[in-house]
């Protein structure tokens, strides 16, 4: 059964930096590529960084290039999301994500708030 648990959300000021992990289970996860979206309040649901596999290529979002970092690691089946230099307009719940078998699947999300 795929399972996907975020954390590392939490409340950070402007210019802060948080690290998000994603515990996942239940597939090969080194030969997965994985997603981080998030969705603001009233807004659509948004790629935020996408990896092929642990030290695969990566893709960003323009809104976050140079700030996040997404990375891996198959020891611990965890992906994780860097957030550096943080903005306002970065709160949102951010989920990851992984195709397995045809169908997607998704964490419940963790919560990050930018604010002063």
């Amino acid at each position: 059964q795929v399972q996907l648990v975020e954390s590392g959300g939490g409340l950070v000021q402007p210019g802060g930096s948080l690290r998000l992990s994603c515990a996942a289970s239940g597939f090969t996860f080194s030969r997965r590529a994985m997603t981080w979206y998030r969705q603001a309040p009233g807004k659509e649901r948004e790629l935020v960084a996408a990896i092929t596999s642990v030290g695969g290529s990566t893709n960003y979002a323009d809104s976050v290039k140079g700030r996040f970092t997404i990375s891996g690691d198959n020891a611990k089946n965890t992906m994780y999301l860097q957030m550096n230099s943080l903005k306002p307009e970065d709160t949102a719940v951010y989920y990851c994500k992984v195709a397995v078998g045809g169908a997607n699947y998704w964490g419940k999300g963790t919560l990050v708030t930018v604010s002063s």
